[in-house]
């Protein structure tokens, strides 16, 4: 299923609402309570179950066109948003860093989660703003010291994130937390896929576009540190709860690597691409 939340644009209240989206264009509101978030927890706890879901498509009572609708960020309140860093071979390499031995972590917050053709921001203080498409992974229930094997029982399913960084602000503090969790600074969407239609996500053909050039093309094969893995290694020190997000890092071709070096300016539109999942498009819009 392709899980999503919007409001309709006649709704003067703006409710959101959660909805999965069938064929290309049309969309079923769910009869849920809550929000995205709400909705997973509500699985994992066997409140209601696929089988409820399901019979509601069957048996829709409110159905919306994509052009009748607000397409939001699938989720816009997690818990953690958790990032990983220099995890392919070929961004470590074009970054001029060393290949990690344990997995590079720095969080963003919900401040930065913005969805499908929103605006991102960048700060006038923001000289060097960049681009990066992840395979992000939504957490299913509550993970704790999970064991490798079992590691793929708690994904929920899958969306496309662009770690969007600032990176004069990124190195040349003593940490990294700053220029990543800039407002608007973490496109999300434009929809979850849940993790039945997606049978191995290391098999994942990857891409970003920069005003319609690709900029970044590859595989998420290329993982160092795979979904599995991560999931395992967190769990042993956080516990991961449901709409918890991993994302599981950047492959090459990020603009700080191109030469010369290309960085997001006014008006620059993103379209982030994962296998299976789908387009996460953003503009970019310098605040004066």
């Amino acid at each position: 299923m392709k899980l999503l939340q919007f409001y309709h644009l006649l709704d003067a209240n703006k409710t959101v609402q959660v909805g999965v989206l069938i064929r290309e264009s049309t969309v079923i509101q769910l009869n849920v309570n809550g929000n995205m978030r709400d909705f997973i927890s509500n699985l994992a706890s066997s409140t209601i179950c696929r089988k409820d879901i399901e019979q509601q498509i069957e048996h829709a009572k409110v159905i919306y066109e994509l052009n009748e609708i607000k397409l939001l960020s699938p989720l816009t309140n997690p818990e953690k948003i958790i990032c990983i860093g220099l995890n392919y071979y070929d961004h470590v390499i074009e970054s001029k860093m060393e290949v990690p031995k344990k997995p590079v972590l720095f969080p963003k917050y919900n401040n930065c989660i913005v969805g499908n053709n929103d605006i991102v921001w960048i700060p006038e203080e923001v000289q060097q703003c960049d681009y990066e498409v992840e395979l992000a992974v939504v957490i299913g229930k509550a993970a704790k010291q999970v064991p490798l094997e079992k590691a793929m029982d708690y994904v929920f399913g899958y969306t496309v994130l662009n770690d969007v960084s600032a990176r004069d602000i990124q190195l040349n503090e003593p940490q990294w937390t700053r220029g990543k969790t800039i407002d608007t600074f973490a496109p999300m969407g434009p929809w979850i896929v849940t993790v039945d239609e997606i049978p191995d996500p290391q098999q994942l053909s990857i891409s970003l576009t920069l005003n319609g050039n690709v900029m970044q093309l590859s595989n998420t094969k290329e993982l160092i540190f795979n979904v599995p893995y991560l999931i395992s290694f967190l769990s042993n020190t956080i516990t991961l709860q449901p709409g918890d997000i991993i994302s599981t890092g950047t492959p090459p071709g990020v603009g700080m690597g191109k030469n010369p070096q290309v960085w997001l300016k006014h008006g620059d539109v993103t379209e982030a691409t994962i296998e299976g999942i789908g387009t996460l498009r953003n503009r970019f819009i310098s605040r004066k």
